[in-house]
């Protein structure tokens, strides 16, 4: 520090120049949120209380509305929980095991990153389809996957499992196999050494892939639209209520459920990451 003074000061700098440039990142994040983030959610709010507190509520709570919310947030949250525990599959197989095509798979993960949503959900529609390559082997039994309900969850599994697979693998390529043979040679069973060693500092990793799957399936809507039948009180999600919203130019009723859809989001995550906080209390304890 003395040595950085002593320089600062043949060059005829002063110590409070010298520290004015460690602002600029900070100016520049906060201009950047700013502008890409809190600008256009204050957008969107202020448009939607513009119509009043009696005529949003009306809105809100249409009984189109409120299936919408139903359809998006229950399915989400489905797709996400059975993410979290087939998404800690995957990882543990791509990290623990060796396999051939092993490389082929872990690339494929990603798929739905690089997909554009409209060809992925033209692809599950395909797929999935009473004619289809797996739509056909449900359909004898009346099970029908492809413009149902059914279908919005497949989707929403389709786009969220990469979130849940890639915050996973860092921290179990961290976690050394030594660790389970300790366990076991202790005389700890394959149940215990899960619970009390591999499954605390995972929590955190599956929470988080849990909250990042889970955002990502509300707000889909390329893949969705494809499908599924968008039928009222049936298969129809909130975000392609907004845009049928919009279509119709109703943009007072279009920012009034997307702010709702906002907070709901926002409210959901904020539990999650208390869950998260938790979890971390809970891997320190354990």
């Amino acid at each position: 520090m003395a040595h950085d003074k002593l320089v600062m000061k043949r060059e005829g700098l002063s110590v409070r120049n010298y520290r004015l440039p460690i602002s600029l990142p900070w100016t520049v994040t906060v201009v950047y949120l700013v502008l890409i983030l809190l600008l256009p959610i204050t957008a969107l709010i202020t448009k939607s209380i513009t119509v009043g507190p009696q005529e949003f509520w009306r809105i809100a709570t249409a009984d189109i509305a409120l299936s919408a919310y139903n359809v998006t947030f229950i399915t989400a949250l489905a797709a996400g929980l059975v993410n979290g525990v087939m998404g800690t599959l995957v990882a543990w197989v791509l990290v623990r095991h060796q396999f051939p095509g092993k490389k082929l798979i872990d690339a494929a993960v990603d798929l739905p990153f690089a997909l554009p949503t409209s060809v992925a959900g033209l692809v599950l529609a395909t797929v999935y389809s009473d004619k289809g390559w797996i739509g056909h082997l449900f359909a004898p039994f009346g099970i029908k996957i492809a413009f149902t309900r059914l279908g919005v969850f497949v989707a929403m599994l389709f786009i969220s499992l990469p979130f849940m697979v890639r915050t996973l693998q860092p921290v179990l390529q961290e976690m050394e196999p030594e660790i389970e043979q300790a366990a076991w040679s202790l005389g700890a069973s394959q149940i215990q050494t899960f619970t009390r060693v591999l499954l605390p500092p995972l929590i955190p990793p599956i929470l988080t892939g849990l909250a990042l799957g889970f955002s990502r399936a509300v707000g889909e809507y390329g893949s969705v639209v494809l499908i599924s039948s968008s039928i009222p009180f049936k298969d129809l999600i909130a975000p392609v209520l907004i845009f049928q919203r919009l279509e119709q130019y109703d943009y007072a009723g279009a920012t009034v459920i997307g702010t709702v859809l906002l907070l709901v989001s926002l409210i959901l995550l904020l539990l999650i990451n208390g869950l998260q906080q938790w979890g971390r209390r809970y891997s320190i304890k354990t």
